[in-house]
C-alpha cells in the first residue's frame, strides 16, 4: 500500500489524490493515478471544471477532465498488453460505482484500499460479482 500511495503523489487532480496498484502473484502488473488523459492539459493547468461547477464530490463523475486511478490501471494494462484478470487492486480510496463496473469486468478478484469513499451501488455490485473488498490495515 505503501506503493500505491506513493503512485498517488504522481495525480494532477486539485480536490483528491488517488493511485492503484494491479498486483497478481506478488508482482505489480500496472499503476495509476487520477489525471487527464495522456497529452491532455491537467486540472492543475486549467483548473477543476467540478469545483467551478460546484459539483459535490461523489457524484456526476461524467464532468471532470481526470481519469480516475482505478481506470488509468487498468487502461495502462491493456495499453501494454498486460492481461489483469484474476488481479488484485490495491487502492488509496475505495472504488466509485463506475470504477467498479470496469473492475469487475476486468476480472479483478481483491480490492484493498485505505480511505472510505461511500458509495452503497458500488458495495452492492461488489459483493454480487464475489469480490472481496477489504480495507488496508497495516
Amino acid at each position: 500500500m505503501s506503493i500505491t500511495r506513493m503512485v498517488a503523489t504522481r495525480s494532477t487532480c486539485l480536490r483528491r489524490h488517488v493511485g492503484a496498484i494491479l498486483v497478481k502473484e506478488n508482482r505489480i502488473l500496472a499503476t495509476g493515478y487520477n489525471g487527464a488523459p495522456a497529452g491532455l492539459k491537467h486540472c492543475i493547468e486549467v483548473g477543476c471544471l467540478r469545483e467551478k461547477a460546484s459539483i459535490p464530490s461523489g457524484t456526476r463523475h461524467e464532468l471532470c477532465r481526470a481519469l480516475h486511478a482505478e481506470q488509468n490501471a487498468i487502461v495502462q494494462a491493456a495499453y501494454h498488453g498486460i492481461s489483469i484478470a484474476g488481479s488484485t487492486l490495491y487502492c488509496t480510496n475505495k472504488p466509485c460505482v463506475i470504477c467498479s463496473k470496469m473492475l469487475i469486468n476486468s476480472g479483478i478478484k481483491k480490492i484493498f484500499f485505505d480511505e472510505a469513499y461511500d458509495d452503497a451501488l458500488a458495495d452492492a455490485l461488489l459483493d454480487e460479482a464475489g469480490i472481496k473488498i477489504m480495507r488496508f490495515s497495516p
